[in-house]
């Protein structure tokens, strides 16, 4: 009698490891791109996927990668059915509806994976549903990658524990996060700003016929934070009237003129966003951008010579080079002697109004070589620069570590 001959059977599938680009805007792309690039050409036992909301945000992750790494990442796509989209469209301009419909629509599939990796905290309300109503099956693990280095209470918030490990750039933002106790120092891996491996090579780039000093002005969407709702059309006019002195880019944070009315959460405040007087669009030394890439590839940061802003953190992309900073505080100061709220707020002076803001500019050359040492510092502990490689490979190689450990397959 013949002993039957146990079945071949192919060895388990280990599970993908998927990079989520859901946002609507593209200004997050640069944070994850690079390091989801180099984890594909590092990995061979797993798949690396780009999981991306929009082709416009494919195209700008593609911009980001060598053919080597578009090659080697799978794409897939989140797109929510045409009617879906259609139907959500409306209110997707006042709360995220999509970025959330996109997770729970593709849910199955993303379930599948051995870790998640993204740049904002929706891709949590996947792993509460899945603790909730799928406990008795494999979860992913999410990993965070913040999309910035900035001082305010958003860069702790409480939601961050959902994530079981955080690649931040520097001590500081590690530092920030175990303080809150919203992390422990095992959880963090310090990789470098993986936004700046994109600097590597560049140059500041000429964006006026001219050769006065070039102003940033870079005004948060919060509309309880930013200084574009009470103090940007005094700004702009400053600079109209003063168009032999100064040049101004007007290149605020790409969610500001994204939708008309914005709602701050957090301070339960609602506010209708000011447009644009048309005169300044013709005015020779001020260029108006609002919703181009070069919003967010550091093109403006790199290029100007002093920057003035309020909440957002960009100010340190514009830090890459250290030079004049210029803030406005428009909620938090009481008393003249305060401590500045934010400790970005220490790399130049902060104003509370246009009208005392304005007096300041001339004298930018001064402000930066008052203030560089302090900004340097802040630099160091912001973006550690201690490894020669580039922040997105030791990311990769992080996230590599990280995976190998959680001995995941891919579920039946």
């Amino acid at each position: 009698m013949t002993q039957a001959q146990p079945q071949q059977c192919d060895p388990p599938v280990a599970a993908d490891v998927i990079f989520l680009f859901n946002h609507d805007s593209g200004h997050q792309v640069a944070h994850l791109a690079g390091i989801a690039g180099a984890l594909a050409l590092q990995e061979t036992a797993r798949k690396v996927v780009v999981a991306f909301g929009s082709e416009t945000t494919r195209a700008e992750i593609a911009k980001l990668l060598s053919a080597e790494q578009i090659a080697a990442v799978h794409w897939r796509s989140l797109a929510l059915p045409k009617m879906l989209t259609l139907l959500t469209q409306g209110l997707n301009k006042l709360v995220p509806i999509q970025r959330l419909l996109r997770l729970y629509y593709h849910r199955a599939e993303l379930r599948k994976s051995a870790a998640i990796i993204s740049t904002e905290r929706t891709c949590l309300t996947l792993k509460r549903h899945w603790s909730r109503y799928r406990s008795t099956d494999r979860i992913p693990a999410f990993a965070y990658v913040p999309h910035g280095s900035g001082d305010r209470n958003v860069a702790v918030h409480p939601a961050l524990k959902g994530f079981d490990l955080l690649l931040v750039s520097g001590q500081k933002v590690q530092d920030q996060l175990v303080n809150a106790k919203v992390a422990l120092p095992s959880q963090c891996r310090i990789i470098g700003y993986a936004k700046f491996d994109i600097l590597r090579g560049r140059t500041p780039e000429t964006f006026f016929a001219n050769d006065n000093p070039t102003f940033l002005y870079n005004p948060h969407f919060d509309p309880h934070m930013s200084s574009w709702f009470d103090y940007g059309a005094d700004i702009l006019e400053y600079f109209y009237q003063n168009a032999d002195r100064f040049n101004l880019i007007f290149a605020p944070h790409v969610m500001l003129f994204f939708k008309k009315v914005h709602i701050s959460p957090e301070y339960r405040v609602t506010r209708k966003r000011p447009d644009i007087d048309p005169k300044y669009y013709d005015a020779p030394n001020i260029r108006i951008d609002v919703d181009s890439a070069r919003l967010f590839d550091m093109s403006y940061t790199l290029s100007a010579d002093a920057y003035i802003g309020d909440v957002s953190s960009q100010v340190y992309e514009f830090l890459y080079r250290p030079r004049a900073c210029f803030f406005i505080d428009t909620h938090s100061k009481a008393a003249a002697d305060d401590p500045p709220e934010y400790d970005f707020w220490n790399n130049g002076p902060v104003a509370t109004s246009a009208q005392e803001l304005v007096p300041m500019l001339a004298g930018y050359a001064a402000v930066a070589a008052q203030y560089r040492a302090a900004q340097e510092q802040r630099m160091a502990y912001t973006a550690d620069q201690s490894d020669p490689r580039p922040a997105s490979e030791r990311g990769a190689e992080a996230i590599s570590r990280f995976v190998e450990g959680l001995n995941t397959i891919t579920p039946a």
